[in-house]
């Protein structure tokens, strides 16, 4: 990705409502936006992608349930929001055997954990994104938040990318 110097200086002149409802459309958690929006001016693109990765860091188990609230269930982008059908591409075309065990599997996930099985699903096939929540099930609720927290700053680097692209 290119660095776009003259992007962030936009986004970091930015009153802080907009920026706030700009950053929520990156991380539905208030408190990961306002943990981001309070690093600006960010000098370059890495200094985002730092307050991005210090920001979840920083996220409580109810920040991680705020965040992950924002996110489609695995097999199931949500119809009509463009982000939703990019980031879950991979599903596009499978054979419906494949998208059936993405649901049965999703189901006892969430039964397990209490929410939506979250991975970081650009550039990911169905049969990837099923073997990774097979793979994953078995995991303490505590191992799992640690999962989910990577995986939601991968999530959120590539939107900021896509943000700055946008500018």
């Amino acid at each position: 990705m290119t660095n776009h110097p003259h992007t962030l200086d936009v986004l970091a002149a930015t009153d802080a409502a907009a920026l706030e409802r700009i950053l929520l459309e990156v991380c539905s958690s208030p408190r990961w936006a306002a943990a981001v929006a309070a690093a600006r001016p960010w000098s370059d693109r890495d200094t985002l992608l730092a307050a991005n990765a210090a920001a979840m860091a920083s996220l409580t188990t109810e920040d991680l349930r705020d965040a992950m609230a924002g996110h489609a269930r695995i097999g199931r982008p949500t119809a009509g929001d463009a982000v939703s059908e990019r980031e879950q591409a991979g599903i596009q075309g499978v054979d419906q055997a494949v998208l059936d065990a993405l649901h049965e599997a999703n189901a006892a996930y969430e039964a397990k954990f209490g929410h939506v099985f979250l991975i970081c699903a650009t550039g990911r096939t169905a049969v990837g994104m099923l073997a990774a929540l097979r793979e994953r099930h078995p995991n303490d609720a505590a191992t799992e938040a640690e999962i989910v927290r990577g995986e939601l700053r991968k999530i959120n680097d590539i939107r900021l990318d896509r943000l700055l692209d946008a500018y």
